[in-house]
């Protein structure tokens, strides 16, 4: 059984505390070098070839990456939604993540991988639960995190034998709690029959400010790194980008609150006033924030709230795969949905873009990319069409 679906209340009660258990890790890590040939040999700074780096936690690491799409069927290549299927009942995520599987989760599909041809190279640093405190350097607070070194001192080596051209940064979402946020929301959908917005939000108000100074010293510490590597401020970009909401708004949700459908099918297991929280308050209030500590520091803001709109677990205008409804970027869900048997893969990719949302994201960095490197823009998809279909926008 997937997710929630079929099983009684009494067991979904039983299971639902492995959704504690586990951690949830959301969202919402030099041995990451990866694609296009990283190199081995030194050069000097800003020589090499050229690279673009993400930076930060599972929302641009590839997190859930191994799946195209949300499927029932619970063998085999789950009609086709599984890359990490082998043959028979073997299933190998390192198809997916590498060596990282199971821990960062740096995905094959990750959004500095699905950019395209921006850099020569594709550096992916970040990894699944990383917390702002991860990415600073060392020497200023910073903490290893998976057996790996903070993410600023991984990235002076980056820039040491390579010309970083780009650093796409995704942080602050750990250091808020989405986990727990998301955690705490469906427990009040499946336990308690209460809603969790207002106590939701009102820890979020507590914490936010704080969230939003460890986001701009995630900068600061990028900005300090590369100075130190000879990097003068005009020569690269960094991208700060803020996150989708994997779940659509309680209108736009094709399964009715009224029963356990949500639950048992579709794995989005949250009502309808916490939904239209999560989409149209918590997102853009985060969005905001980090808009304006983009503009503070004088980066590049990409805004991501509206990218999976109408594509997120759940959402009318998408559909689960099927024997009869093949996998699709066009069709299916860009978001993965509640896992909480772990019977398809670990609970800590529930609630990312998947594969096809992270080929969409990638197509968002490359638009970004293409334009001023002090710009802010908002992300968006084509109703029907697949990755080519996003496009941008001016930022809210």
């Amino acid at each position: 059984m997937i997710g929630f679906r079929n099983v009684s209340k009494d067991r979904t009660r039983r299971r639902v505390r492995r959704l504690a258990g586990a951690g949830m890790v959301l969202p919402l890590a030099v041995s990451a070098l990866v694609a296009g040939g990283a190199g081995t040999s030194a050069a000097s700074t800003g020589s090499g070839p050229t690279a673009v780096v993400s930076m930060g936690d599972s929302y641009i690491s590839g997190e859930a990456g191994r799946w195209k799409g949300n499927s029932l069927t619970n063998s085999g290549n789950r009609n086709g939604t599984d890359r990490g299927w082998v043959t028979g009942s073997t299933y190998d995520p390192g198809k997916v993540y590498g060596t990282t599987a199971g821990g960062c989760h740096r995905s094959d599909s990750a959004e500095v991988r699905s950019a395209g041809a921006i850099a020569d190279v594709a550096v992916n640093l970040a990894c699944s639960g990383a917390t702002s405190e991860n990415v600073f350097r060392a020497s200023n607070g910073g903490v290893a995190f998976k057996g790996e070194a903070p993410q600023a001192d991984q990235l002076a080596a980056v820039a040491a034998s390579h010309d970083v051209k780009v650093i796409a940064l995704s942080i602050g979402g750990n250091d808020l709690g989405f986990a727990d946020i998301i955690k705490d929301c469906a427990y009040d959908f499946i336990l308690w029959n209460s809603y969790c917005y207002d106590d939701q939000q009102y820890g979020v108000d507590q914490k936010i400010d704080q969230v939003m100074a460890n986001v701009g010293k995630s900068v600061d510490e990028v900005r300090a790194v590369m100075r130190g590597a000879g990097y003068a401020d005009s020569s690269y970009r960094i991208v700060l980008q803020s996150y989708p909401s994997p779940i659509p708004r309680g209108a736009e949700n094709r399964y009715t609150q009224s029963d356990w459908s949500r639950l048992n099918t579709g794995g989005c297991p949250f009502w309808n006033r916490d939904s239209d929280w999560a989409r149209d308050s918590l997102v853009p209030q985060i969005a905001g924030r980090i808009k304006g500590v983009a503009a503070a520091k004088g980066v590049q803001f990409l805004d991501l709230r509206d990218m999976l709109q109408g594509r997120e677990v759940c959402a009318k205008a998408s559909k689960q795969v099927s024997s009869t409804v093949p996998a699709s970027a066009k069709t299916s869900e860009w978001a993965r949905w509640i896992d909480n048997n772990e019977s398809q893969g670990l609970i800590q990719e529930s609630m990312h873009p998947n594969y096809f949302g992270q080929l969409a994201v990638g197509r968002c960095l490359a638009l970004a990319v293409a334009q001023p490197a002090n710009s802010g823009a908002s992300c968006k998809n084509t109703a029907g069409a697949d990755q080519s279909g996003m496009y941008l926008t001016p930022a809210p």
